[in-house]
């Protein structure tokens, strides 16, 4: 694991990237706040990374993902996500990864600050991300995002819990989320469930 707080995100890398509103403040307040925030992942990070995990709690979040290689990102043009004048001058032009996530919490947080009547900035300045370089740290950061519910005392069961990837792996419903290569991590998805059974610290998860 390596912590790259202060560099940019890397293509075909995995990361686990997590933050928090400031000075702790909530970032999801109602039902609709979370939705409106998984709505605006759809847009911004999806076009450029897979999604392994992801838990969204009231005033912080985790995800789990692997940025994409350059040549599996569409272009802005392609994606819809740039002007006239953009494609103009860089007509093959694609979205830079750690913009987008930028992107992703200055939506939303107009999004947020114009339905609560408040202002200024929403999420720490720098969002917090750490890669993921071998299939242990994997495993266990997978474990670690899917439990923060219990740990922050939401739910007493995993399952309870709407926000968070951890059921949509039991599902056979459809999903971008990389089910399939989660549940390979694991034996099967009893094993999966019971690997969620124990508890799996910070520090663990992050030495």
């Amino acid at each position: 694991m390596t912590q790259l707080n202060d560099a940019k995100l890397e293509y075909n890398s995995v990361y686990h990237i997590y933050n928090c509103g400031i000075n702790g403040c909530n970032l999801f307040i109602s039902d609709d706040d979370y939705d409106r925030f998984l709505s605006k992942y759809s847009k911004y990070i999806e076009p450029i990374a897979d999604t392994f995990a992801w838990c969204l709690l009231g005033n912080h979040f985790h995800i789990v993902v692997r940025i994409k290689n350059e040549s599996e990102i569409k272009t802005l043009e392609e994606l819809g996500l740039c002007d006239k004048k953009t494609t103009q001058a860089i007509p093959n032009k694609k979205p830079d990864p750690t913009r987008q996530f930028s992107h992703l919490f200055n939506s939303y947080s107009q999004y947020f600050n114009h339905k609560y009547n408040r202002h200024g900035g929403l999420f720490e300045r720098s969002f917090h991300k750490k890669r993921i370089d071998n299939r242990s740290y994997f495993k266990r950061c997978l474990i670690y995002v899917h439990q923060n519910p219990i740990k922050h005392k939401f739910v007493e069961r995993l399952s309870d819990y709407r926000y968070t990837s951890y059921n949509t792996v039991l599902s056979e419903k459809a999903t971008l989320l990389k089910r399939e290569k989660v549940l390979v991590l694991f034996e099967n998805q009893l094993d999966f469930i019971e690997a969620h059974t124990e508890l799996v610290s910070l520090e663990e998860c992050f030495d």
